[in-house]
């Protein structure tokens, strides 16, 4: 990465970084734009490091950033999760993040969470 405050760098790195993101997008072998060759590297590394090798292809379900985060809550509040759909590498990382939940779980927290979520209409199953 040569120069993130450059706004037309970081411009080209994000555009890269969305697209490696992606796996159904590849990076065009013409593209001589090294700030959109670095955002799409690690982009790539980051879609890769949670969903696995595109390689071994593409998962039906694709896990995201807001997904890590709602297993962490799913763990904090003590509500089962489903794992159907998602690879075995895939479920690897999805319990990392909900044992990392379950680990900071405090019941007084969930007791009063939950009833702010009733209090917005908000209905949370848990067992």
């Amino acid at each position: 990465m040569k120069n993130i405050f450059n706004p037309i760098y970081r411009q080209d790195y994000l555009e890269g970084y969305s697209n490696g993101q992606n796996p159904y997008c590849e990076v065009k072998n013409d593209t001589y734009n090294s700030a959109f060759n670095d955002g799409f590297n690690a982009g790539r590394l980051d879609y890769e490091s949670i969903n696995g090798s595109l390689s071994s292809g593409i998962p039906k379900k694709i896990i995201t950033e807001k997904i890590l985060e709602e297993f962490l809550l799913a763990g904090l509040l003590g509500i089962n999760i489903d794992t159907e759909g998602y690879t075995h590498f895939q479920i690897s990382i999805l319990l990392k993040w909900y044992q990392s939940g379950i680990e900071k779980y405090d019941p007084k927290q969930n007791t009063y969470l939950l009833d702010i979520l009733e209090e917005n209409g908000i209905d949370i199953n848990h067992s």
